[in-house]
């Protein structure tokens, strides 16, 4: 079976991704104020309880499916029959072929990582890290990086109406926009890309893979795991998060605002352009004279 083309069933589970409540400011006036809303999401796997994410509920059947996968659960998506979620109960029954072989063993051991809420990691956070390879011919424009920034300005999000959410994108090496995810925290929001990704059958080789969160560990891990050669962040990176995407010949860039980005590993991949830095200097003093 062609695992492109196949696809478990799923729910289209629905929820309203924010909530009004009234503020008081420092001089006692009353307003409506919109805020992100966080729920639990209990993961049972052929009845088993295996974990509680606590989402935004966006995209509830893409983030178990990718949680799953990036967890190293599941590995092919022929091995789900599948993920219905229910709002009524939080819950969300996900459904196996052949059950998930040694799902005590491997989900015995945790890392409780630094994603936003606590985010964890079954088994070593390193394992199989060493077997990932990243194309080595990928490559990056400088001009794509500046588009894919604004777009992400310009991009409407829950954030924009209420803060407090992280907010991960797919894009194309040209810069198209393919998938904008928004969650309480940054790793469902990369768990819910990486599900959709393995529905579509979407290959992250030719990849860009932006978030507003910082590049840590779990994330370049996930990242890596997904195939995907690029990184970007408006954040920083942390110590093993740089080292891990030195290991695997990912590129990182951080600060990634505006026209600045600070490359921080996998300088081969990224195709500077002077010229066209150039040129956006002259037009910026055109403007301004």
């Amino acid at each position: 079976m062609n695992e492109q083309r196949y696809r478990p069933q799923l729910s289209q589970a629905s929820a309203s991704l924010t909530h009004e409540v009234t503020a008081i400011d420092e001089r006692g006036r009353r307003s409506s104020l919109h805020i992100p809303a966080e729920r639990p999401l209990t993961v049972y796997v052929d009845k088993r309880e295996l974990v509680t994410l606590m989402t935004l509920g966006g995209a509830p059947e893409a983030l178990t499916l990718g949680y799953l996968r990036n967890q190293r659960l599941v590995r092919s998506l022929e091995d789900i029959v599948s993920i219905q979620v229910d709002w009524s109960v939080d819950a969300v029954a996900v459904v196996t072929r052949n059950g998930i072989a040694g799902i005590e063993e491997r989900t015995a051991k945790k890392v409780v990582t630094t994603g936003c809420g606590q985010g964890s990691v079954f088994g070593g956070l390193m394992d199989e890290v060493d077997q990932i390879q990243l194309p080595p011919d990928a490559r990056l424009t400088q001009s794509v990086v500046y588009r894919i920034v604004e777009t992400i300005r310009t991009q409407q999000s829950v954030y924009k109406q209420a803060g407090s959410v992280h907010g991960c994108a797919l894009f194309s090496n040209t810069g198209e926009l393919l998938y904008f995810v928004e969650d309480v925290g940054r790793h469902n929001a990369v768990d819910a890309i990486a599900g959709l990704m393995w529905l579509d059958g979407v290959s992250g080789a030719d990849k860009v893979f932006y978030t507003t969160g910082r590049l840590t560990s779990e994330m370049v891990i996930k990242g890596a795991q997904m195939g995907i050669p690029f990184l970007l962040s408006r954040s920083g990176t942390t110590q093993m998060g740089h080292m891990v995407a030195e290991k695997v010949g990912m590129s990182l860039l951080a600060r990634c605002t505006g026209r600045h980005f600070l490359l921080l590993s996998g300088e081969e991949r990224l195709v500077f352009e002077p010229a066209f830095l150039d040129a956006l200097e002259a037009e910026r003093q055109r403007h301004y004279a």
